[in-house]
């Protein structure tokens, strides 16, 4: 793996250099030429071509793993996104991105073959990184983004995983492209709408000013699920803690069953105004029903193997019981 990202690093280094791109710009266009097998940059001169074209001849994508490619991809796009001003352009964090795979895979366990979508797909690491843990389904997913280059990045990185991802650059609170799903999975973008006249239509807009745009994320989401469906949020634990909570509340209550809420490892954010939780709910519709009870549990620090060992007889514990 660190192989691949030294050859990727130096391509787009190189790449943003000579035509004066940003270095996450230039790990989009290396990305292309590495699918493609090839220099697609014509505007490059001939000994820059040929440097490039000996880096690329050490990289060869079947000797990698989905997960080293995801990884070395999204190193590349992790330091391009720290360098430039992208504030908002959080990436999930890897081990987020694997245990929500694993949420899936237990959830969607009987179905053999299922659609996922992402509605705020950004740079396709957490979709990625769902899909790679779903070695045993056949997939059909998609993902949704507002954002050209995050989805252009997104993609490629699909690409070079040989993930064959849907994906539509639009905004994702309006009437998508995407048709509904069995499971969607979404890191909630946190923050306001802008759009109040987008906002109109939704059962969870404000009552005055701009409305919240992860309570909206929930609302499309659930939109465009299948009844019955799963939906897996990554979301900030001051969620219920809001003026607007109530109508939020109210909502999941007349949509859906909710099926756990598993809290983050506080150590993983800078505060904890920050801290997050995985949300799971399922979409009210035939064959859908309650838990017994709620899987609620604080996850210990990742790195505890003990303490996730644990908590992973405690989910399986959880699955056998309650659903």
């Amino acid at each position: 793996m660190e192989k691949l990202f030294t050859a990727l690093n130096e391509s787009s280094e190189q790449l943003a250099e000579e035509l004066d791109l940003s270095y996450v710009e230039a790990v989009a266009e290396t990305g292309e030429n590495i699918f493609h097998g090839d220099v697609l940059q014509d505007e490059l001169s001939e000994i820059a071509a040929k440097k490039l074209r000996k880096i690329y001849a050490g990289i060869q994508l079947d000797t990698y793993t989905k997960e080293e490619i995801r990884k070395a991809f999204q190193l590349c796009v992790l330091k391009g996104l720290k360098e430039g001003a992208h504030p908002n352009h959080q990436m999930t964090p890897d081990s987020v991105g694997l245990f929500v795979g694993y949420l899936v895979q237990r959830f969607m366990s009987e179905k053999s073959s299922f659609s996922l979508l992402d509605p705020a797909v950004g740079t396709g690491n957490l979709l990625t990184a769902v899909l790679n843990q779903l070695k045993d389904h056949q997939v059909e997913s998609s993902g949704v983004d507002i954002d050209d280059l995050l989805l252009q990045l997104s993609y490629i990185s699909a690409n070079l995983q040989k993930h064959p991802v849907q994906f539509f650059n639009q905004d994702s609170l309006q009437n998508l492209f995407a048709d509904p799903a069995d499971a969607v999975i979404c890191d909630l973008p946190v923050g306001y709408y802008p759009n109040d006249e987008g906002a109109l239509s939704y059962a969870l807009k404000a009552d005055e000013g701009h409305s919240y745009a992860h309570h909206l994320f929930i609302e499309q989401s659930m939109n465009y699920t299948k009844p019955g469906g799963f939906l897996f949020f990554i979301i900030p634990n001051q969620l219920f803690s809001s003026k607007e909570a109530p109508k939020l509340n109210a909502f999941i209550k007349e949509e859906a069953y909710i099926q756990g809420l598993l809290q983050l490892p506080l150590s993983m954010f800078k505060g904890e105004q920050h801290a997050k939780s995985v949300f799971i709910l399922q979409k009210k519709g035939e064959g859908a029903e309650p838990p017994k009870q709620a899987l609620l549990a604080d996850l210990p620090k990742f790195s505890n193997f003990d303490g996730m060992q644990s908590m992973m007889k405690k989910i399986n514990e959880w699955f056998s019981s309650s659903r």
